[in-house]
């Protein structure tokens, strides 16, 4: 039965009262008197209105555990990740490992599996399983309408999954960046009620000024929140704070907490944060998630002031999940299930062969597309550069920082995609994952043939991950990373590192916290090993297999367009 200011996002008071909590439930809340100084307070649980769990490479329990210290008590989970793996399977798998922890996960349909018809994806979710798992009361919305043109051109199939979200009366989300005007309206009426996908103010504020509901994002790789924060004065009832993915080592730092920080030190009321962080994802998903009103859940936060936020409790239906800093969530371990059928890859397989040049052409005549990666976003530019050319083959330049990407069917043997890449920096080495949104085939950057080889082949034995290899010059770690590796347990050597990733490629069941820790050590391998100017290598190379966000990608099948949303030659003869 705490006592402490308590908040009401409603009426926008604080008054010094009491919460009674029975059974989960605040059966009563009695009000002492004013608000007093230097005493704590209470307000409702921090809501990450979107989120991919599966890109936090945890699986539900372990996400939880780290998420719950942070003051999050809740997400709107798109599960669309291991859909593409494992479809329906999988979704049910999210549901039965997130019923197992007290936090409440709020998961969708996912309504594009496969996102689209040029790469291959592990399953297909269709009408009919659309129409079973919106008819779940543990699924809470159709997840994000990832294609767009179905929308814009009434796609039949499209258009009856969305009629059978709103004949199950659950919302339909949004996605669809640099979408804007008369097309934006299209979109919004045909009943699509939110955007996580805004790039720009003008953007959100076109699309806010038309109904819409604006998520500002701000995860490991995506981040929008300068460029949206400023919304959230103009229109606080549609705003919302998301990670959308959110890798193992930043979510051990935080959560949708940083954002209601990042708000308060800009000006913004604080009420308008709050109804961003709690309120608004509430209301709008109708989530079971208390608001500190007799009768709700008891879902609420204690915090030492409106100022720091130092969070003191994080309460979830009564039962006190987090605790200065500590996790109360239990350590759980959960079924490996996976989809991995490819054979390992060679060298040769991903050589690239220069085009004959016509009858007195000059090599200077040819160019190839350039795939150009954008730090914190997950559009990309294309850029038509002339190639670095060896013995008849079109190699990596690593003086112009143009290197080797390679996209592998994992879920049947193929012949890899290559492309090539600009702006992750690496001086040698290769990386490599089998997170790659939204198919999650294998994808991986590098400097060399062989290296990219051996770092794809590291994933294919682990049945998936994320790993790293040195190449031809690799530097010894200093005693403290080797120290660290061997306190994990981590068996690869200073020449390569391995993160193996055994439910479904994307995520693992180890404790949170050591994950988030070899993570680290991997992103510190990518940066200070190999060179990587990026902030997060392995969440940016994760989304260049992604074909629905502009504006060129490579799948498994090859080059993509996002522009004209159709396959695009490498090599380009002026």
């Amino acid at each position: 039965m705490p006592t402490a200011n308590i908040l009401n996002l409603f009426d926008q008071t604080i008054y010094y009262g009491t919460l009674t909590v029975e059974n989960g439930r605040i059966a009563r809340v009695d009000r002492l008197g004013p608000e007093q100084p230097g005493e704590p307070y209470i307000l409702p649980g921090f809501v990450d209105a979107h989120v991919h769990i599966e890109s936090s490479l945890l699986t539900p329990p372990q996400f939880a555990r780290l998420a719950v210290v942070h003051g999050t008590v809740a997400t709107v989970s798109d599960p669309h990740e291991i859909g593409n793996v494992l479809g329906v399977e999988g979704v049910e798998y999210m549901l039965r490992e997130g019923s197992r922890v007290p936090f409440k996960f709020m998961f969708g349909a996912p309504s594009c599996v496969p996102a689209t018809q040029f790469e291959t994806a592990g399953a297909t979710i269709g009408v009919r399983d659309v129409r079973y798992l919106l008819s779940l009361k543990e699924i809470g919305y159709l997840a994000e309408m990832m294609n767009f043109p179905g929308v814009l051109h009434q796609d039949p199939e499209v258009m009856t999954k969305i009629a059978l979200a709103q004949a199950f009366n659950k919302p339909v989300d949004g996605h669809a960046p640099g979408l804007r005007g008369e097309e934006a309206q299209r979109y919004i009426d045909a009943g699509i009620s939110t955007d996580h996908e805004c790039f720009t103010y003008e953007e959100g504020l076109d699309k806010a000024k038309r109904g819409m509901k604006i998520l500002i994002r701000e995860g490991s790789a995506a981040r929008n929140f300068d460029a949206l924060i400023p919304l959230l004065a103009e229109f606080p009832e549609q705003i919302m704070f998301c990670s959308d993915d959110k890798h193992p080592d930043t979510l051990a730092e935080g959560h949708i907490n940083q954002l209601v920080l990042r708000a308060l030190a800009k000006g913004h009321s604080i009420w308008n944060v709050l109804r961003a962080a709690c309120l608004n994802p509430v209301l709008h998903y109708r989530l079971p998630v208390g608001l500190l009103r007799e009768g709700d859940p008891a879902d609420y936060l204690i915090v030492n002031n409106l100022q720091a936020f130092q969070l003191q409790q994080t309460v979830i239906n009564g039962q006190v999940v987090a605790e200065n800093g500590q996790s109360a969530i239990a350590d759980l371990r959960s079924e490996h299930i996976n989809q991995f059928n490819c054979d390992p890859k060679t060298a040769d397989e991903l050589a690239v062969t220069l085009t004959p040049f016509s009858e007195g052409q000059s090599p200077k005549e040819r160019l190839i597309r350039v795939i150009e990666a954008l730090d914190g976003q997950l559009i990309t530019n294309e850029l038509l550069l002339e190639p670095s050319i060896e013995s008849g083959q079109i190699v990596p330049d690593v003086e112009r920082d143009i290197l080797k990407l390679v996209v592998v069917n994992r879920y049947q043997n193929a012949p890899p995609a290559v492309a090539f890449i600009k702006n992750f920096g690496l001086k040698h080495g290769a990386i490599a994952s089998s997170v790659g949104h939204d198919s999650h085939n294998i994808t991986a950057v590098g400097c060399d043939d062989e290296s990219i080889a051996q770092a794809i082949n590291l994933v294919i034995d682990a049945q998936g991950g994320l790993s790293a290899v040195a190449g031809t010059r690799p530097h010894e770690h200093d005693q403290e990373l080797m120290s660290r590796r061997e306190f994990l347990h981590i068996t690869t050597t200073p020449e390569t590192q391995l993160l193996p990733l055994p439910v479904a490629g994307l995520m693992t069941d180890r404790d949170g916290y050591d994950v988030a820790a070899q993570y680290t050590l991997l992103d510190l391998f990518a940066k200070q090993e190999l060179g990587s100017t990026l902030a997060a290598p392995f969440m940016t190379l994760s989304f260049m297999a992604l074909l629905v966000i502009p504006a060129l990608k490579l799948s498994d099948k090859g080059l993509f367009d996002g522009s004209t949303f159709s396959f695009t030659p490498l090599q380009i003869v002026k």
